[in-house]
């Protein structure tokens, strides 16, 4: 008798090991292979929890051809659309004040219906910035978005403010206490997956030029592989955000068999180390430099912008809106070529991927 007690309790704690090895998530699963049999290179989607693409809001009238008088020359103080035809400025106003502006404002979010060529309404001053930033996004970072490209309606699904968005975390209360500081870490975060991670991987890597890579090729540390625990906690942080914000897991992008080596992991590595230096370029040449024009209100606890992360155009999808392309019914959002945007912004060409990661 006391045997069979014991198999059977034995058999339940095998099945509640298998419950706890599956994180207590109930219900079906789908698995897609990525790469060779036996290697653990699956994708594997809980079906319950997989994000609904966001439905695309039809035009509000069917764009018009293009042709006639420009936008400069019908309106006043038309600075970054001033090429584009009248009729297809309209159109595309239009579409931003379905995106974007509060049903109940509307055109007025932005303009001074007294004096539309006015800039006297910040939000103005932002929107004309954030048209820049959009065709700079289609026109340079084609490497990320390809030939998709995005719209205002790709971030603000009809907010005027993106829902997801971020800035830099609050200090510690105490600073000078080993009790009252927990640099960062330990404080359960959504970004970071409600792990002790630092719940604050943005800082470091979402604008600047920090290095992210800490996976060494050397057993040992060496001069060219002495990343920190610390570096390598805030470089975990950032990953599981970017796992979270695209609704997938690690070998989406890696091979586990070596997390370093670009040979072995999987093309869309390539489009995240793109999309990495593409949200350091959007927070750092355009939103930060609308500093001084945000109203308070508009800005995180230490008085920067709220900027972008992965999650801001992604949402949960592998690929923004399901991947459906709106450029289509918003021409003018393609930006002039590569060489053009980067004389206009005075940047310098972005840098290659490693040489590793084009083979």
């Amino acid at each position: 008798m006391s045997r069979r007690i014991s198999a059977i309790a034995l058999r339940s704690m095998a099945g509640l090991s298998v419950l706890l090895v599956g994180g207590c998530e109930l219900g079906p699963k789908q698995s897609q292979q990525t790469g060779y049999r036996g290697a653990g290179l699956d994708q594997i989607y809980d079906v319950a929890h997989l994000k609904p693409a966001a439905t695309i809001p039809p035009e509000p009238y069917p764009l018009p051809p293009d042709g006639g008088p420009t936008a400069a020359q019908t309106y006043k103080n038309v600075h970054v659309l001033g090429g584009v035809s009248t009729e297809r400025f309209n159109h595309l106003m239009a579409e931003i004040s379905q995106w974007v502006a509060p049903p109940a404002q509307g055109c007025n979010y932005c303009h001074n219906p007294e004096n539309m060529a006015s800039d006297e309404k910040y939000t103005k001053v932002v929107a004309r910035r954030m048209l820049q930033m959009t065709q700079t996004i289609n026109s340079r970072w084609s490497d990320h978005v390809k030939q998709t490209g995005v719209t205002c309606y790709t971030c603000h699904r009809g907010n005027a403010v993106p829902e997801y968005k971020w800035a830099m975390a609050e200090g510690a209360p105490n600073p000078g206490s080993i009790r009252g500081n927990k640099f960062g870490q330990n404080t359960p975060d959504a970004n970071v997956g409600y792990a002790s991670l630092p719940y604050d991987p943005f800082t470091q890597y979402l604008h600047g030029s920090n290095q992210i890579r800490v996976a060494g090729d050397t057993a040992l540390p060496s001069p060219t592989s002495h990343a920190s625990v610390k570096d390598t906690e805030k470089t975990y942080g950032l990953m599981m955000h970017m796992s979270t914000a695209l609704g997938v897991n690690c070998t989406f992008c890696h091979n586990t068999q070596s997390f370093r080596a670009w040979n072995l992991s999987r093309p869309q590595r390539v489009t995240a180390y793109y999309g990495i230096r593409m949200v350091r370029n959007i927070n750092d040449e355009y939103i930060n430099s609308l500093q001084a024009v945000f109203p308070g209100y508009r800005k995180g606890p230490q008085g920067d912008p709220y900027k972008a992360n992965c999650t801001t155009c992604h949402q949960g999808q592998n690929k923004p809106l399901g991947g459906v392309s709106m450029i289509a019914q918003a021409p003018a959002l393609r930006g002039p070529t590569i060489q053009t945007a980067l004389l206009q912004s005075g940047a310098a060409p972005y840098d290659k991927a490693p040489v590793e990661a084009q083979k």
